[in-house]
């Protein structure tokens, strides 16, 4: 555990790089190598501000400007954003941070964590997943180099014109689904669901096209979903509503072309000290986002008490149908779950 905590407080050093990233080039040796990360969201975006850039200046500070990483927001390389996985998998770009579940079925150990009523906080979350990810997911992971699996905050709804007291608020409604296991829910729960990649989402809401979005307050600020959808609706129990899981990984070639110096960077600034630092920065930004929704005077509702445990019986089928259909798939369903739910336990004391 002390090493894990000492790697990442050297690791959450890469926040306050600022200043050194403008420090003149010639502080730093000439770039030896030079790799494109990809992303979906824009520059403004808490990914890209408090994880992303971090991220690069610590490589490039402690690679001593060896390794020089290029930024490239909001699909500035071209493509969708379910493409992000095998743009790093085919070389497209060296470095993608993409959503798991844009790609449904092909992580299926992952949506473990994306069952409802299983996350904690996003550190929790995150570091629980990477550990999982390490012991359980190589073979779903095999074309990449994996730096880190990580999660957000638990997500609330948005909603444009109604807000959403009980399960029976939902019924008819055109809902964005974030993932498989909440389409099942929302299913359940009469609502007419629709997947779209976050990115589309202000256009479907001021179009109508839908009617709630289930996100974290950290996805609405960027996109101004909070002036879209002012009616808020969040849970408060034992477990957060839902999470979805993110990849955020390296082209094989690239990660190997570096020598060992370099890939010891690399994997310094991985795996679980990683997927903490980012929870860290999404669980922080989440109260700030938050906050500019109750200053624009939006409405909140709160899911909490009877109500809370009312959505949990009820939506329990989602996950029984989870463990029918991975063990129908030849996995061992109830030993994957359990197996997430310590890896949270243990993570609730770092």
């Amino acid at each position: 555990m002390k090493k894990l905590k000492a790697n990442a407080l050297a690791l959450l050093a890469g926040t306050v790089l600022s200043t050194s990233a403008l420090l003149p080039t010639q502080a730093f040796a000439e770039a030896e190598y030079t790799f494109k990360l990809h992303h979906m969201l824009p520059p403004m975006s808490n990914a890209q501000a408090n994880f992303l850039k971090p991220w690069a200046e610590t490589i490039e500070k402690q690679s001593d400007g060896r390794i020089d990483i290029e930024l490239y927001p909001a699909m500035q390389l071209g493509g969708k954003p379910p493409q992000l996985f095998d743009q790093a998998r085919k070389g497209i770009a060296d470095i993608t941070w993409t959503v798991g579940g844009y790609t449904p079925g092909r992580f299926p150990k992952a949506t473990a964590f994306e069952l409802p009523f299983v996350p904690l906080s996003a550190r929790i979350t995150s570091m629980a997943l990477q550990e999982y990810a390490e012991t359980e997911m190589q073979d779903e992971l095999k074309d990449v180099h994996v730096l880190a699996l990580h999660t957000h905050f638990p997500g609330s709804f948005h909603s444009r014109e109604k807000d959403i007291k009980t399960m029976e608020d939902l019924d008819g409604l055109k809902v964005r689904a974030p993932n498989k296991m909440m389409a099942g829910a929302l299913g359940i729960l009469g609502a007419n669901t629709v997947f779209m990649p976050v990115p589309s989402m202000p256009s479907a809401l001021s179009k109508g096209v839908i009617d709630v979005t289930a996100l974290p307050f950290e996805v609405v600020k960027p996109l101004k979903i909070h002036e879209l959808a002012p009616h808020h609706t969040e849970f408060k129990g034992d477990r957060g509503f839902y999470t979805q899981f993110f990849i955020f990984s390296m082209n094989k070639k690239a990660y190997n072309s570096l020598p060992d110096d370099l890939k010891k960077v690399i994997d310094q600034n991985s795996g679980v000290p990683l997927a903490g630092f980012i929870g860290d920065a999404f669980d922080a930004y989440e109260i700030g986002a938050r906050k500019d929704a109750v200053d624009r005077g939006n409405t909140f509702s709160t899911i909490e008490g009877a109500e809370y445990d009312r959505w949990k019986e009820t939506l329990a089928p989602v996950t029984e149908k989870w463990i029918e259909d991975m063990n129908d798939d030849g996995y061992d369903a109830e030993r994957l779950l359990e197996k997430a739910k310590t890896l949270i336990k243990k993570y609730e004391n770092f």
